[in-house]
């Protein structure tokens, strides 16, 4: 025993110096890379830092700083802000120092297209900033909203519930009429609803290179007000190689994507043409809310050293049925699926087309200018069946053949309502920078043209001086706006620095004509806003800053509220922002706190008119206060989760009530569609090189549909989860790469409703009224794959 023991002791401390010796290699083998991101001698803070083929990286700090600690060997290290990344080859066999410079890039030419609407990292704006890498991965076919679902204080949903289609998007309870949109600085609100259909963009994804939400008033400069957020997308960059992809996804609900993208790279290293065609299509989680969506994108570019032109034009042809009306709770027990409509082309049918030009120039050190200019054509209408209408409602183009259940002369018969648009853009600016500031200064100027007509194209019985698609009512519009900006960022000293915004917006909307339920509708209005932004930045030490800002926007009314009542009035918001950042070797967290502060709120009642859109009146004073937290947790090399957390109160103060020709004060209440709590997650796993696990999840909280905090209103919260898979391949000939992308919707199979309307047919005291609903379920589980071929 005594000898088994002194030859064990003796094995154990042979293993013991072996593992302290094989430690010390291994650390000897361990070095660090210090790095520094710049715009030539400007620090570029919030700059990614990646290791290529593994799931290793960072982000520059306050000063444009990093570190990386890696085993021995050369590396790639991908660097980016907000741009086509950077490839930067280190061969480490020593604690090495390195200075990443993006100045001289063509791609920071590409950035300045956006650059009067985006936010840099350290500003004073709460946002969030969306790579092409964070949106190829579950790039399988679902619109935008959904794709930006898990972004903090964000909800989003769908008419036919599989997110393909009809998509919608809310920030902070606002919805898309209150979100700037913009595409490479040019405004793409809808003119006259100012709503954002992103159903007009079908696989945009794929031609997107980066996406900024800024939450609260943000710094957009021209558009309506942005009154809940602002949405910022920039279309791909220059690429500066030859390169083909093929993609393809399939899914529940005969849900099919496939796209085909294309690039010469650069010729001559100044020319480049790039394009691509899509086609989606789906049935749907709801019966009859079927999607087709063809689209396509094309851009030629020349660049040199201070020169960027671009041409793009892209477009896209929707056929999506209508399932805007929901189920009532009945409907919704007896079949969720199922969809009320009885005609077979109950249809929604638009074409879109997009022109833009870009010229950047770059006339010195100091100086630039940049030129956008726009022209969007739009068409289309919608088909819908009417079953026993009143025959005074068509001008005379088709006769009784019955009485409806008022004993009205009445017949059925089948209508399509036309919008047939144009829109013109022109936007210009000078960008004047020298270390410590910038100056931004430009104008933005719109034209609008709109006619709104229908026509009957068939009828039981037609009069007898009537033909097929005789028009039964029509009205034109047409909305000039002209916005005059600067935007100063600087810094005060070597930790303070600020940011001054100042814009004037002038608008003048007229029509002429009638609407579809035969009204007169003549409207010649002007406005003129001033809308000022200031903030703050103080920089604590490299890894900790806090910031503080004022912003005051305000916006017209839409054609919907014109509609809706003659007194309509314009709004004005007050945005109060404070917050602050950490950003560190393992953790990136941001934590925000706002109060937005309306007067005349153009708020929805819940109650939707007669082609799906939620009903607006004004309400003198409301607000909104909520804590925003944020963050980017590094566990391991393989793993980081994700966490965002939004807690909120949505008031209106003093509600006026009118029902049945009584008003009654009732007092304080919540802001419908608006939860007091959104939280999302993302848990990232990389088990092994080229392979990625993401799984993600959601919970909303309780919400109502009107603004009279009715039990019978609240819509209950729900948690979701996602898990999506990506694995890389490298193939020696033939690919460049084959990734395969799949993800798993609702996972654990929730049945939830996340939206919905409703009409008050009588009222007495809160909570104990009679209201009738409608509600839009959401898909159960289900899936999508898909592979990309790029060569």
């Amino acid at each position: 025993m005594k000898q088994f023991l002194k030859q064990n002791l003796k094995k154990a401390k042979i293993l013991v110096a072996f593992l302290i010796i094989s430690n010390n290699v291994f650390a000897q083998e361990q070095f660090t890379i210090y790095g520094k991101v710049v715009d030539k001698q400007e620090p570029i803070p919030g700059a990614s830092i990646l290791v290529k083929g593994t799931n290793l990286g960072t982000s520059s700090d306050f000063d444009g700083n990093f570190s990386l600690s890696l085993k021995k060997g050369e590396y790639t290290l991908i660097v980016k802000a907000l741009s086509e990344p950077k490839e930067v080859v280190v061969n480490l066999n020593k604690n090495t120092s390195i200075t990443v410079d993006l100045s001289n890039s063509f791609v920071k030419l590409d950035e300045v297209l956006v650059s009067a609407v985006r936010v840099k990292s350290t500003s004073p704006v709460t946002h969030s900033n969306i790579t092409k890498e964070d949106l190829e991965n579950r790039n399988l076919g679902q619109d935008i909203p959904v794709l930006l679902n898990y972004l903090p204080s964000v909800t989003s949903s769908s008419d036919a519930g599989a997110g393909v289609g009809y998509t919608y998007i809310r920030v902070r309870g606002s919805d898309a009429t209150r979100i700037n949109v913009t595409l490479n600085g040019i405004p793409y609100n809808d003119t006259e609803s100012q709503g954002t259909f992103w159903v007009n963009l079908g696989d945009f994804t794929s031609s997107t290179q980066s996406i900024q939400l800024q939450r609260g008033i943000g710094t957009s400069t021209n558009g309506a007000g942005a009154f809940g957020a602002s949405l910022n997308l920039l279309t791909d960059a220059i690429s500066e190689n030859s390169y083909g992809e093929i993609s393809s996804a399939i899914g529940s609900y005969n849900t099919y994507k496939n796209t085909v993208k294309f690039s010469t790279g650069k010729i001559n290293d100044h020319i480049e043409i790039a394009g691509r065609l899509s086609k989606i299509s789906s049935d749907g989680y709801v019966d009859r809310a079927s999607s087709d969506l063809k689209s396509y994108f094309l851009q030629g570019s020349y660049v040199d050293d201070n020169t960027l032109i671009k041409a793009i034009i892209f477009g896209n042809k929707e056929k999506t049925y209508q399932a805007w009306y929901g189920l009532s709770k009945e409907e919704l027990k007896e079949d969720r699926r199922q969809n009320p409509y009885t005609y077979d082309n109950e249809t929604d049918n638009y074409w879109q087309d997009h022109y833009q030009l870009h010229w950047n120039e770059k006339l010195n050190e100091n100086w630039s200018t940049n030129l956008g200019l726009n022209y969007t054509k739009g068409k289309g209408y919608f088909e819908q069946s009417k079953e026993g209408s009143a025959v005074s409602k068509y001008n005379n183009i088709v006769e009784a053949t019955g009485v409806d259940w008022y004993g009205t002369p009445a017949t059925d018969l089948i209508v399509r309502r036309w919008l047939d648009n144009d829109f013109y853009v022109l936007n210009f600016n000078t960008n004047y920078k020298k270390e410590g500031y910038e100056v931004i200064t430009g104008v933005s100027a719109s034209n609008y043209k709109g006619d709104h007509f229908g026509e009957v194209i068939w009828a039981r019985k037609f009069a007898d001086d009537a033909n097929v698609r005789d028009r039964y009512y029509f009205s034109d519009a047409t909305k000039n706006e002209f916005s005059i900006y600067s935007k100063a960022s600087f810094k005060l000293n070597e930790n303070l620095s600020g940011l001054v915004d100042l814009q004037g917006r002038f608008v003048n909307y007229k029509t002429d004509g009638l609407t579809s339920a035969r009204d007169n509708l003549n409207i010649d209005k002007s406005y003129s806003f001033f809308n000022p932004k200031f903030g703050l930045t103080y920089k604590i030490n490299n890894i900790n800053s806090i910031y503080t800002s004022f912003a005051r926007a305000n916006r017209e009314p839409n054609r919907d509220d014109f509609k809706n009542g003659s007194n309509v009035k314009n709004e004005t918001l007050n945005d109060f922002e404070l917050g602050w950042r950490l950003n560190n070797k393992t953790i990136s967290l941001n934590t925000n706190m706002y109060y937005m502060q309306y007067k005349n709120q153009l708020i929805q009642t819940g109650g939707l008119n007669d082609v799906g859109d939620y009903l607006r009146e004004n309400i003198e004073d409301s607000y909104r206060l909520g804590l925003e937290i944020d963050a980017n947790i590094k566990i391991s090399n393989k793993l980081s989760i994700s966490p965002n957390f939004t807690l909120s109160s949505n008031k209106i103060k003093n509600f006026i009530l009118e029902r049945d020709d009584v008003t009654e004060n009732i007092g304080t209440t919540n802001i419908a569609f608006s939860p007091n709590i959104i939280s999302g997650n993302s848990i990232n796993y990389q088990p092994i090189k080229n392979l990625t696990i993401n799984f993600l999840s959601k919970f909303v909280g309780e919400q109502y549909l009107s603004n009279t905090d009715t039990k019978t209103s609240k819509l209950d919260s729900y948690f979701t989860s996602d898990l999506n898979l990506t694995y890389k391949i490298n193939p020696k000939s033939i690919f460049k790469s084959i990734v395969f992308s799949g993800v798993i919707n609702n996972v654990f199979n929730k049945e939830y409703v996340d939206r919905g309307y409703t009409f008050l047919d009588n009222w007495s005291t809160p909570g104990n009224s009679f209201e009738v609903q409608g509600y839009y379920p959401q898909a159960t589980r289900n899936f999508l794959i898909g592979a990309t071929f790029k060569f």
